[in-house]
């Protein structure tokens, strides 16, 4: 996960974004906007600080299982929160996937990350192709939703938290990251 510095810090800056977006999503008067908005904002900062170049910052031997756990425990939440939705589902393979880089880095020299040396080819594969799918789809979802004006449905101007379409085209850039995050595990 830590290629060339030029394209890792876009990575990060791309991540953190969208989690900052997804804070502001957790405040929208709509429950639909919310409900996941906190899985969705763990997920931008969880991968903005995995996407750090290692030229500038080698994190410590502890970092990697600390991230296995914490998304091991957005997982849980994610499985038992699928009951509801089939959208937790996606958190659930999201939350896997950064559990299974986590996984991979620990195991990994340091020297190797970003090399695509680490991870199970047949496992890292799968997920390529479930993201790289899921990118597709939430792409072509995003692009009629675009030229509908935002309207927070009481008939004012829509808040930012209440925009479905910044909403669709944040997941879109977390699958886009993801996929460029297995490209280089």
């Amino acid at each position: 996960m830590h290629g060339p510095a030029s394209s890792g810090w876009l990575l990060v800056a791309l991540c953190a974004v969208t989690g900052v977006y997804c804070l502001l999503r957790m405040r929208s008067s709509a429950e639909e906007q919310r409900s996941s908005a906190g899985g969705e904002a763990l997920m931008g900062f969880g991968m903005a600080a995995m996407a750090v170049p290692a030229a500038v910052f080698t994190p410590p031997s502890w970092t990697w299982p600390a991230y296995a756990t914490v998304f091991g425990a957005a997982a849980l939440r994610a499985l038992w929160a699928a009951r509801s939705g089939a959208h937790h589902l996606h958190h659930l393979v999201g939350a896997g996937a950064m559990v299974y880089m986590s996984v991979a880095m620990a195991g990994a020299p340091a020297h190797l990350h970003g090399e695509g040396r680490s991870g199970i080819p047949l496992l890292t594969g799968a997920l390529l192709l479930y993201f790289a799918a899921y990118v597709l789809l939430t792409g072509v979802r995003l692009v009629p939703v675009a030229a509908v004006p935002g309207n927070g449905g009481g008939g004012g101007p829509a808040g930012w938290g209440d925009r479905p379409e910044l909403a669709r085209a944040c997941r879109l850039s977390m699958g886009i990251s993801m996929v460029a995050m297995l490209l280089t595990l």
